[in-house]
């Protein structure tokens, strides 16, 4: 589970957000999700929220239909999002915490906390055959909690480290070497860009990074392939330094 070089999935919720701001059809997230896998991204992730502020459900079944690459879908742990996944059947579910109010994702998910809300949840769609991965921050109880409820995968949530708050890298490294620890496979992803994406890559038990806005921003200055090559290069520095 270690060693292995890291995954690159890309989140388009933020073409979505600017085909929205003006409405129409452009740009497609479809269009940019199969360019993104012609120029080598490993995976796709969008995020389906209850508000449908970006994405919306025919953008996922488009997308579900179109691209062969693994889709991830972000979603809240409410009824009608499992259902929804259940029927789309996504190669993973990553299931994240959501406010109505929030611009974007804010914090990791209180799997803990919210273990008997979540049990269901998950137990469903593993029953589906999705792969569940829960969205969390940096703490040893909220990893323990993936393990109980029966969730292969988490994504530590590095929002902190991206925004500068000291000792949050130590903690990401602490929990990324205990999800080794308990067989869990570690995915990370939130505000990460060129200048902080290599201490996250350079952890080897992190398989997977997941990036979104970053790089759609890059995508205006340098051509989407191009964002996504740079990105590329910077995590396997960092991860074969």
């Amino acid at each position: 589970m270690t060693g292995r070089l890291p995954r690159l999935g890309l989140n388009i919720d933020h073409v979505a957000t600017l085909r929205n701001a003006r409405g129409g059809a452009h740009p497609d997230p479809l269009i940019v999700a199969q360019a993104a896998v012609a120029a080598g991204v490993d995976g796709i992730t969008l995020h389906l929220r209850e508000d449908r502020r970006h994405i919306r459900d025919d953008d996922l079944a488009r997308i579900r239909a179109a691209i062969a690459a693994p889709i991830n879908l972000e979603m809240a742990a409410t009824p009608e999002m499992v259902g929804i996944a259940c029927r789309t059947a996504p190669h993973a579910c990553c299931i994240v915490p959501e406010r109505r109010a929030e611009v974007t994702t804010e914090g990791g998910l209180d799997a803990a906390g919210q273990f008997d809300s979540l049990r269901p949840a998950v137990r469903r769609l593993v029953e589906a055959g999705i792969r569940v991965s829960l969205f969390v921050d940096p703490d040893p109880a909220q990893l323990r909690a993936a393990v109980e409820l029966g969730a292969p995968v988490v994504e530590l949530h590095t929002g902190a480290y991206a925004g500068g708050r000291a000792g949050e890298l130590e903690r990401l490294a602490a929990a990324a070497a205990l999800t080794a620890e308990l067989g869990l496979e570690c995915h990370a992803g939130h505000g990460l860009t060129y200048e902080n994406v290599g201490p996250i890559a350079a952890l080897k038990q992190v398989m997977e990074l997941n990036i979104g806005h970053f790089l759609i921003g890059e995508a205006i200055l340098l051509g989407l392939a191009e964002s996504l090559r740079r990105m590329r290069v910077l995590m396997i520095d960092a991860r074969t330094a």
